[in-house]
């Protein structure tokens, strides 16, 4: 939490001063005897009353004194608010590997699902692309609104072979400076706005090492590091992943530690998911991530209103616990 007004908050000290001065004032002697016939019945009258009810509205008042005081302050607490501006891309493997089925029922159509997922939970203003990889990068559909499109371009995705991991960061980099250029409707193509923050970033998604294509992973994550494109890897797949190819059976573990360089090398973060519901929750939180920034909000009318209900109650407690003499 954050303040318009800061200085304000020297309000705040009224509230232990007040409660000093209450003290002080349930300290003092009284000055006048009061004459009272029956003692017996003012004395069960008296200790009726527990001790810590009559300081009800005392605590009362003091908290509605220190809300007043933070109001005067004006407030501000920050939230995630969908960038308008902002785009990912989904880049996903369907290299041959995706057909192993350690992860149930396999490795591509958990993918698919939880692609599927990501949309769902993303905001509606955040512009989403798709770009497969196999031999080649392919995009499957350019960033866009329309979620009807993306759902039948993720339902389309099938195996192939090979893995031309670098050529396909290099092809989503590229997505992703065009269509940021769109949105700023400008000639260049700035992928970061005024604070420096990224408009846009990627999801990478693989099962394998690279085992095609141009450039290597270090130069597709090196131009992702240039454009300010931070990348989001998820290694799918167990060590144990097995496929069969000719009567033959081809292991197909997970390459963790280039996946995990890229996300670090670009300002991303790397995920690893060894199941369906791990892989699905995984899209599922960046979905609620990505395409948002900060923005600040005033809380000041929050404090005011606590502030009068708990003088509400002070009076309240007062009129509750007051001493009344038969």
């Amino acid at each position: 939490m954050s303040f318009e007004a800061p200085l304000y908050l020297v309000g705040l000290l009224l509230v232990p001063l007040a409660a000093v001065a209450y003290w002080l004032l349930q300290r003092r002697k009284s000055r006048y005897a009061i004459r009272y016939p029956n003692v017996e019945v003012l004395a069960q009258v008296v200790g009726a009353r527990t001790a810590w009810k009559r300081h009800v509205p005392a605590v009362f008042l003091l908290a509605a004194l220190a809300a007043l005081a933070i109001a005067f302050a004006r407030p501000t607490v920050t939230e995630q608010a969908p960038d308008e501006r902002a785009s990912v891309v989904l880049v996903v493997d369907i290299s041959g590997s995706m057909r192993a089925q350690d992860v149930q029922p396999t490795r591509l159509a958990a993918a698919k699902e939880a692609m599927l997922s990501f949309l769902t939970h993303a905001p509606k203003t955040l512009r989403v692309g798709i770009v497969a990889f196999s031999n080649e990068p392919q995009v499957i559909v350019s960033p866009t609104l329309d979620r009807t499109e993306l759902q039948q371009g993720i339902q389309l995705l099938e195996p192939a072979f090979g893995t031309a991991l670098g050529d396909a960061l290099a092809r989503a980099v590229e997505l992703a400076r065009t269509t940021t250029a769109v949105n700023a409707r400008e000639t260049a193509a700035p992928v970061k706005d005024e604070r420096g923050r990224a408009l846009a970033s990627i999801l990478l998604l693989s099962d394998g090492f690279q085992t095609r294509g141009l450039l290597s992973p270090g130069q597709g994550a090196q131009a992702a590091r240039n454009a300010g494109v931070p990348v989001y890897t998820i290694a799918l797949g167990t060590e144990g992943g097995t496929i069969v190819d000719r009567e033959q059976v081809i292991p197909v573990p997970p390459d963790r530690e280039t996946l995990a360089a890229i996300a670090q090398f670009t300002g991303g973060e790397a995920f690893d998911a060894e199941t369906a519901g791990a892989l699905k929750q995984v899209y599922r939180g960046l979905g609620s991530r990505v395409g948002r920034r900060d923005r600040p909000r005033e809380v000041t009318s929050a404090f005011v209103a606590a502030g009068a209900l708990l003088l509400v109650g002070a009076v309240g407690a007062a009129l509750v616990v007051a001493p009344r003499l038969p």
